[in-house]
Formats: C-alpha cells, sequence, structure tokens
C-alpha cells in the first residue's frame, strides 16, 4: 500500500495516508516523499472527501473509515484492481511470486533491468536499497511487481497476483501460508495454477526445480517453462557455490553450457537462487551476462532483509522479516555461513498470521532450534486468532528445550532488551525476526547497547 501511494503520487495524484500504528521503514519514507499518514483510523481522515478511496487487505467491517465510506457512498477499489488499470495495462507485467523471496527477487530483476538501461517500472514488498525507494513509474515497456497470493480486499477474497496478468513469471516456492485465509496446501496450490493459467503463450515461466509443489502448479502452463537450481537437468543449474568471507560466488549453466560466474555480498543459498532466477528472467529479455553479472556485483539488499542495523562492541544485530518457518531457517542458516562461531540469538515474535497459528508449530520449532538462543514474545494480537487455532507460545518453547536448545518466553520488546542486553558479549549475531514494528526493538535494542558501552567506559 505504501509502494502504491508513491506510484500514486509520481503520477500526479494527492495521496493520504491512514494506520493504526505505523512504522519504519515504511512510514519514514512516505514520510520522506511527501506522504502523511493519519494514526489511528478515523472518519474525520476522509474530510474533505476524497476522489477516490483504496481499501487495503488488512481493512475488514467494522473499521470506522471503510465504515464512513460505504454509508457516504465515497468511490473505493482495491489496490490491485488500481494497479491495473493506472499502471499494469500498458505496459509487460513481469511478476515474481512464491511464498518465499519475492521481494528480494523482485528488486535484483529490477536492478538487473536498470542496469541493462531499459528503464523498468517496479513495485516492490520492500524498500530496494540499490534504488532508494520500493516504486517507480518511468519510460521502458517492463512492469517488475512482486505478486503476493493473499487476498485482495473485504470484498473481493481472490489472490492479489490474478490482478495483474502476467506476461511472463518467476515462481521461487510453493508451500502453505497465508493460513487465515487457505484452508489447507491444495488451495494455495489452486491460487497459483490459476496464475500460471494467465501467462500468455508467448510469456514464459521461470520455476524452482526443487520443489514439488512448483511442479504441479506449472505442469499444465501452456507457454515455454525453464527450471533453475541446483539439479542435474535443469535448464539454469547453479554449481561450484562457496561462500568466501563476505562475499557469494556461484556458477550458472544454461542448458548444460555456457557456464557464468557470479558473485554478490548476500549471504545464503537462498538467495543465490533468488539471483539465479532474476538472472534467468533477464536474460529472456535480451539482456547480456556481463550485465546481469555487474548488476548483481553491485546489488546491495532489501531492507529488512538481513538488515545489519548495528554492529556494537562486536555484537551485529540484524533485523530479518520473518513470515513463516521456511524463512527463518533460511535466514538463520545464512547467518551460520556468514559468521561462522558466532553465538547466533534468534528474538522471535509470531505476528504473521499463519506463524500466530499453530498449524506449522512443529516446522517453526525445528526453524528456531538452528540458533543458540532463543527468545520468543507473545504472539501478536492473540483476540484475532480462533483459540483453537492460535499458537501456543509455551508449547513453543518447551519443545525448542526438548531439542536442546535454550528458549524463553519474554514479556515484550522493552523486557526483552532489559534482560538480553547485559547477557550479550562480543562476537554475538543477534537476529530479530517479525514482520512488524515489534515494540521498536530494532531502535531500543542497540540503544541500550551504547548506555551499556557509555557506562562502562565512565
Amino acid at each position: 500500500m505504501a509502494s502504491l501511494a508513491g506510484l500514486l503520487k509520481q503520477r500526479g495524484f494527492k495521496v493520504t495516508g491512514s494506520d493504526a500504528a505505523a512504522y519504519p521503514p515504511m512510514s519514514d519514507f512516505l514520510a520522506s516523499i511527501g506522504i502523511s499518514i493519519m494514526q489511528p483510523y478515523s472518519e474525520a481522515n476522509l474530510k474533505p472527501r476524497p476522489d477516490m478511496v483504496i481499501v487495503g487487505n488488512a481493512i475488514s467491517r467494522g473499521n470506522p473509515e471503510l465504515e464512513y465510506v460505504l454509508d457516504e457512498r465515497i468511490f473505493f477499489r482495491s489496490m490491485p484492481d488500481i494497479l491495473h488499470e493506472l499502471f499494469l495495462r500498458t505496459r509487460q507485467p513481469l511478476v515474481v511470486t512464491g511464498t518465499h523471496g519475492k521481494t528480494t527477487t523482485t528488486s535484483m530483476l529490477a536492478w538487473i533491468f536498470q542496469s541493462a538501461g531499459k528503464d523498468p517500472s517496479f513495485l516492490i514488498g520492500g524498500i530496494a536499497e540499490n534504488f532508494g525507494s520500493s516504486f517507480a513509474i518511468r519510460q521502458g515497456q517492463h512492469f517488475i511487481i512482486e505478486g503476493d497470493e493473499y487476498d485482495t480486499a473485504f470484498f473481493d477474497k481472490g489472490p492479489k497476483f490474478l490482478h495483474y496478468f502476467p506476461q511472463s513469471v518467476i515462481l521461487t516456492s510453493v508451500e502453505f501460508d497465508h493460513a487465515d485465509i487457505y484452508d489447507d496446501l491444495d488451495a494455495v496450490k489452486l491460487a497459483f495454477k490459476r496464475l500460471v493459467n494467465l501467462v500468455p503463450r508467448k510469456g514464459r515461466i521461470i520455476a524452482y526445480d526443487a520443489n514439488e509443489n512448483v511442479s504441479e502448479c506449472i505442469a499444465k502452463a501452456l507457454c515455454p517453462v525453464e527450471r533453475y537450481g541446483f539439479k542435474e537437468g535443469s535448464f539454469w543449474r547453479i554449481t561450484n557455490l562457496r561462500f568466501e568471507g563476505d562475499r557469494t560466488k556461484w556458477s550458472v549453466l544454461r542448458d548444460g553450457v555456457e557456464p557464468v560466474d557470479f558473485e554478490f555480498a548476500l549471504a545464503g543459498e537462498y538467495n543465490v537462487l533468488n539471483a539465479t532466477a532474476a538472472a534467468a528472467m533477464a536474460a529472456n529479455h535480451d539482456i547480456e551476462p556481463e550485465i546481469i553479472v555487474e548488476a548483481l556485483k553491485s546489488f546491495k539488499s532489501v531492507k529488512r532483509r538481513l538488515e545489519i542495523k548495528a554492529e556494537i562492541d562486536g555484537i551485529t544485530i540484524i533485523d530479518d522479516f520473518a513470515h513463516h518457518p521456511t524463512a527463518i531457517a533460511a535466514t538463520l542458516s545464512a547467518l551460520r555461513v556468514r559468521y561462522p562461531g558466532a553465538r547466533l540469538w534468534a528474538i522471535f515474535e509470531p505476528r504473521s498470521n499463519t506463524l500466530r497459528r499453530k498449524v506449522l508449530e512443529r516446522e517453526l520449532v525445528s526453524s528456531l532450534a538452528l540458533a543458540d538462543e532463543i527468545i520468543i514474545t507473545p504472539i501478536f494480537k492473540p483476540e484475532a486468532v480462533p483459540e483453537q487455532e492460535r499458537l501456543t507460545t509455551a508449547s513453543v518453547v518447551e519443545r525448542v528445550r526438548q531439542a536442546g536448545k535454550p528458549a524463553r518466553e519474554i514479556a515484550d520488546a522493552d523486557a526483552i532488551v532489559a534482560v538480553v542486553t547485559p547477557e550479550l558479549r562480543s562476537g554475538d549475531v543477534v537476529a530479530i525476526l517479525s514482520n512488524g514494528g515489534f515494540g521498536g526493538i530494532y531502535e531500543k535494542l542497540p540503544r541500550k547497547l551504547e548506555e551499556l558501552r557509555g557506562a562502562h567506559r565512565s
């Protein structure tokens, strides 16, 4: 929604927004481009009467602004509908989708196209550091967009990405997620199958090679499909992967020949997969290998994806957008490789609609147990999750302990900062895992460490 607000402002509209509690980095970003955010939700935010209200999919009946919009018959639309009508319909949408890796892969693809002089428009679910933005409207024919399978709006429960009518698609993964709107994995797969069914014969699908659900979803594609990954027979095959200090290097074979060597500063095997998918899509749009190599070499990252927030007295604090057990496992595994020998902390807030539910508790326990010290908070807004579906954090703590790792539940961000800060020592790596504001812990923990350092010096 923040990215769309920026697109609309760039298009010439006067844009304001409302939220219950906005938080960085998007709140800071919106302020920097002159879009005001009114908090909390109120009828007064819609006065004077706007020409149009765009209703995000987090908004449901009972929200005071939505009720006012309906009562007063104010013109309203969904985010995906406006995106298609104003931005996508006249361009070639390249949609990056999947349960994991969408934001980073979209950012990589946009940066490659930009480096190649193709002047792409883009919309990303995070702030791409190479651009300093999550959106752009430019003159090129391509619109690179992150495609989300979450629902569209309170009045349209279909997936957002079905509104984008892609020319081509990158499909990174398919797992059960969004447990608040999908009953099971089959329902998730059906959404992706419908997206695949929208890709024209002249389009292309770049699909991960080691996920059976992906294979099922692309089985009836009417366009060419190219698989990428580590498998022997994949069209885009990754080989010679190695992690060398703060650099990651690998090679890619195209249909068994023409090996190309890549490197960048990002950590983790999953980021190598993301980059290879982006490179494959770029190559299908006549971008030379040398340009792709140089673009990825200069790719920075995305805010809240393994983002180093502070390094204080040898303690590294990292923010990562954690929404699913698989993503948590990938993050912690990447940090193990990047910081060998470090004591790895996982400070976790169950906040996403999936992680607040017990449906993936076993997978969550396995993921968290990859860390050396585990801190868990109570789930975010437990009243929003039916009790019979709700994750029991005490059970997670106990099962992590049974796996041989120390785990604790601590009430909130302030209590975590008070308890954990004195225990940290040089060489520790602290991964803060949440897809929300987490009580400002990203700022509070470094600030407390600085205070302790000052006290020790004095």
